[in-house]
């Protein structure tokens, strides 16, 4: 077993895109697990969640499940989490809609692999620069409790020019539903009347994005 391990740190130092996803989930497994054998965790754990990303985004009840892993496996997973949203967080100080595709890829890397659906507001200033990252609700729209006027009220608070939406779509379609754009339609219009400019609202999920702006709904 350490000969395994040994190899596979040298591996990494060396060529890490040469490793497969099971062998980076082994070499996270050995920290939190350090005297157990992870090699048959990691794949069992792959094989379950599919990817790596769902791995790491999986949910305590469902890690939990899995035949040998524990609370310090799952807390190395909530780091890797983290530290994914703090690296990535540069993103949000550059003008948004100048780097649109650096927003996605920092909304896709924190809540495309969540198992729940999360409602996130990104409020901006008059230079399209992030304020604040709010996420705002947890569940599917129809059955989570948004306030528009609210959202608003926060915007004005923090001096916000223009906000962006987001949320996901656990079943893995970006389409957007009845009740998404009943919702975006509906927050659109208080925006304007505030003269707060609702630049966006994207749906990341496994599959894809959907952009309502670049669809032409906005």
């Amino acid at each position: 077993m350490h000969g395994h391990r040994q190899r596979l740190r040298e591996r990494i130092l060396k060529s890490p895109s040469s490793l497969y996803d099971y062998e980076v989930l082994e070499l996270l497994l050995c920290l939190a697990q350090p005297r157990i054998d992870v090699k048959p965790i990691a794949k069992q754990l792959i094989a379950r969640f599919g990817t790596l990303g769902a791995v790491i985004h999986a949910s305590q009840i469902n890690l939990l499940a899995c035949k040998g892993v524990g609370l310090s496996a799952i807390a190395a997973f909530k780091l890797c989490q983290e530290l994914s949203a703090r690296l990535l967080a540069p993103a949000a100080n550059t003008p948004i809609l100048n780097s649109s595709r650096k927003v996605l890829e920092y909304c896709q890397a924190t809540m495309m692999h969540l198992d729940v659906e999360q409602f996130r507001i990104l409020y901006l200033n008059s230079n399209n620069r992030l304020i604040k990252d709010e996420i705002q609700q947890h569940g599917t729209i129809d059955e989570v409790h948004l306030y528009p006027r609210e959202l608003m009220k926060i915007a004005m608070n923090l001096g916000a020019a223009g906000i962006i939406l987001v949320h996901n779509h656990p079943s893995g379609n970006p389409n957007p539903s009845e009740a998404d754009k009943r919702i975006t339609a509906n927050i659109a219009g208080i925006a304007r009347s505030l003269s707060i400019e609702l630049h966006d609202h994207i749906i990341v999920a496994k599959d894809g994005y959907f952009s309502f702006r670049g669809s032409g709904l906005l």
